[in-house]
């Protein structure tokens, strides 16, 4: 694997970014709107394309149309109140990163190797990227929201690797397994790194399924140079 892997993808929120619950002093959006956070994340997750393709893409209708899926009775001054605070809480858990984090980046890229970033993310989440410590520290960033694709959709994945200049073959995939993006990149091809530290704070459940599904295991994004022997 060491002498293949000329590239590592990494996904970024819930695998480069920290915990949730030292993302922000702000509630979570489920939280502030009364709504089950199960069934918020579900919505959040599985019914909701057209923000994460950038086919919706002022924030209020976004939040309003995953509110309304739940709860039509919600008012238009609550969602406008939870964009704001949800658009505050992705700028903080982005300038949080953790350090070892971005450590590791730095060490990957000090190697040789280049190094892509691939996330399902909405206008919203992705709003203040700009002052996001992690910025300078990929060749290539691939945001479904700019791309109108979004994993484990293959076109995605190939985006980044057509950017990078990589075949599937020399490149890792690194995430925490959401959005079935895993399996997306193993079916492509590309060796598949499952990243369970953060999600056993939200879904431990879901780690034996992921484990399952991935070429490997590591409890955090900062262990990727460890993976590689560097």
């Amino acid at each position: 694997m060491t002498v293949q892997t000329k590239g590592v993808i990494f996904d970024l929120f819930h695998t480069l970014t920290g915990l949730e619950s030292e993302w922000s002093d702000l509630p979570v959006t489920s939280d502030f709107l009364g709504i089950d956070r199960r069934t918020w994340d579900g919505v959040l997750h599985e019914k909701s394309r057209l923000r994460l393709t950038g086919e919706l893409s002022d924030p209020f209708l976004i939040l309003r149309d995953l509110a309304h899926q739940v709860d039509p009775t919600i008012g238009e001054a609550k969602i406008r109140e939870a964009v704001a605070i949800r658009t505050r809480r992705f700028r903080e858990a982005l300038q949080r990163t953790p350090s070892a984090n971005l450590d590791a980046l730095r060490r990957l890229r000090k190697s040789g190797l280049r190094l892509g970033l691939i996330s399902n993310a909405d206008t919203m989440e992705v709003a203040s990227w700009a002052e996001c410590p992690l910025v300078g520290l990929f060749d290539f960033e691939v945001f479904s929201c700019d791309v109108g694709l979004m994993k484990p959709e293959p076109a995605i994945y190939r985006t980044c690797l057509d950017g990078l200049a990589l075949a599937p073959s020399e490149c890792l995939y690194v995430g925490d397994g959401g959005s079935n993006e895993l399996v997306g990149a193993k079916e492509l091809g590309l060796t598949t790194v499952f990243v369970s530290g953060v999600i056993a704070e939200l879904w431990p459940e879901r780690i034996a399924a992921r484990i399952a599904s991935a070429d490997h295991h590591l409890k955090w994004a900062h262990e990727v140079p460890g993976l590689l022997r560097l």
